[in-house]
């Protein structure tokens, strides 16, 4: 067993779980075995704490999370860290956007998700970690991006072609696994960061070994050290076997 890589930050949608939503027995067998070994096992997703918890408790972690895309980073489940809220005028300006365009939009407060069909009249008194857009028409995915990035003060990823989240500057699953390190006295080049979408590409270049999935988008694939199997075909159990317990 190769002792280089302490964590493993995995990416849910796309990544930990197939297309059905759930994870694989062998994927599931090989992450609870490199756990055992004392390696840290992080789930690192842009879901919300109560949407990622079953999975992880599923797995029997007990290691720290990276949620909402690094807005919150938690220490242990239920032992929250560091929450990271967005400017509330940021989250009107982006209600303003998705309503312009009439296309499907969410966002997460500290309490719930909401969406289109399920908006509140006190965006004020909530407090807001992350925004989100989709639309399959591509001319007004690209539209709603140039007016975020001109807004400014907003961190612009996508977990899917079709969709842009928007956390507050700086915030991203790289600055989430940084955190994650300090609690564990860890440094990124003993990482393992695993991700198919560009909400995954700063840790995968950040991390000691950035990897992306076989259904990864291209410009993840072109950025990682290595590109592994698809979420549907145990990419994360190829991996952990790979270069962690160095069997090919």
């Amino acid at each position: 067993m190769s002792t280089k890589y302490k964590l493993l930050a995995l990416d849910m949608d796309g990544t930990l779980l197939t297309d059905e939503q759930n994870i694989s027995k062998e994927t599931a067998q090989w992450i609870r075995k490199a756990s055992k070994h004392g390696v840290h096992v992080c789930l690192s997703t842009g879901r919300a704490f109560m949407s990622a918890l079953p999975y992880g408790e599923e797995l029997g972690l007990t290691t720290p999370m990276i949620t909402v895309n690094g807005s919150e980073v938690w220490r242990a489940p239920h032992e929250l860290h560091l929450r990271s809220l967005m400017d509330v005028e940021l989250v009107k300006a982006m209600h303003d956007i998705a309503v312009e365009e009439d296309c499907w939009y969410w966002a997460y407060s500290v309490e719930q998700l909401y969406n289109k069909d399920h908006w509140t009249d006190d965006v004020e008194g909530k407090e807001w970690l992350k925004f989100g857009y989709h639309t399959e028409d591509d001319e007004a995915r690209h539209r709603i991006l140039m007016k975020l990035q001109d807004m400014g003060g907003l961190e612009i990823t996508n977990s899917s072609p079709f969709n842009l989240e928007i956390n507050p500057e700086g915030l991203n699953k790289a600055a989430g696994i940084a955190e994650v390190c300090k609690l564990l006295g860890l440094t990124m080049s003993e990482v393992i960061a695993v991700g198919d979408s560009m909400n995954d590409l700063a840790a995968i270049q950040q991390a000691g070994l950035g990897v992306a999935m076989g259904n990864a988008q291209q410009v993840v694939k072109d950025t990682a050290d290595y590109i592994t199997s698809s979420n549907n075909d145990d990419g994360i159990a190829e991996v952990i076997q790979k270069f962690i317990f160095d069997e090919e």
